[in-house]
């Protein structure tokens, strides 16, 4: 009895540690916003969580951080310029909400 105790208070201390790494959806999609040219030409939408738009990853014209051939590997956003776009790929919502939690969170 006192075994099968210790082993549920155990098991429920690892899913405990578990919660508390995993990071909130609105931080973690961060690591989304860079080196991510395959990925966002991969979404079907794409988003800024500085201006807020939504929009196709065909829009994006400019891009950045260039890998050894010189092509750029982090998107500047098609509206505002800024280096903060995620892609429907991401796996992360791709509505304003969303975006407006980055913004607040990272801005």
């Amino acid at each position: 009895m006192k075994d099968d105790y210790q082993s549920s208070i155990a098991a429920s201390m690892r899913r405990l540690r578990r919660v508390m790494a995993a990071k909130p959806n609105h931080i973690g999609a961060h690591q989304h916003s860079s080196s991510h040219r395959k990925e966002l030409l991969a979404s079907d939408v794409c988003g800024c969580f500085y201006c807020l738009e939504i929009y196709s990853p065909a829009e994006v014209t400019e891009w950045v951080d260039e890998d050894d051939e010189g092509i750029g590997r982090t998107a500047l956003c098609a509206k505002c310029g800024i280096d903060s776009v995620i892609g429907s790929s991401s796996g992360y919502p791709m509505n304003r909400k969303f975006l407006k939690e980055m913004h607040d969170y990272w801005f």
